[in-house]
């Protein structure tokens, strides 16, 4: 694999862990929204990721940094919304309360959130430390082949 598919793998993945956090931020900043009663409101959201593996045969045509090797990665699919049922509280005075008084706001599950945050931070500087390690790599290649 040459240095440009490695390069190309991290910052994919560097994407997507960027989209990961930008979700995450995003449901924690609309825990405590609500909507009027009768109405949809803020459900929280996902990021579903899909490899970009090449195929064995792929990898078997690529036999040569000229050959145009087929780099992997990851591609953000989706963001959808989840399905987690929304969090009641019971507060008549409350001006989106419904006819029980009670008021209905996104299930967001802020532990979760936090873990998805950490995951996101670490996975991206995993990917910042991949791309630094291939550079490094790169540069001492060509320090041995400039001492021939």
């Amino acid at each position: 694999m040459d240095y440009r598919a490695i390069f190309q793998v991290s910052a994919s993945g560097m994407d997507l862990e960027k989209l990961r956090l930008d979700t995450a931020a995003m449901n924690l900043a609309n825990i405590d929204t609500s909507a009027p009663a009768g109405s949809v409101g803020f459900r929280p959201m996902r990021v579903v990721g899909q490899a970009l593996a090449p195929s064995f045969s792929q990898w078997m045509q690529a036999a040569g940094p000229d050959s145009g090797e087929v780099a992997g990665g990851v591609v953000a699919a989706t963001v959808v919304p989840t399905d987690a049922p929304p969090r009641i509280v019971h507060d008549p005075a409350h001006p989106h309360a419904d006819a029980h008084g009670d008021v209905h706001y996104p299930g967001v599950d802020h532990t979760a959130e936090m873990i998805n945050v950490m995951t996101a931070l670490r996975a991206y500087e995993a990917n910042v430390a991949a791309i630094g390690a291939a550079r490094t790599m790169a540069a001492h290649a060509l320090e041995i082949g400039g001492r021939s």
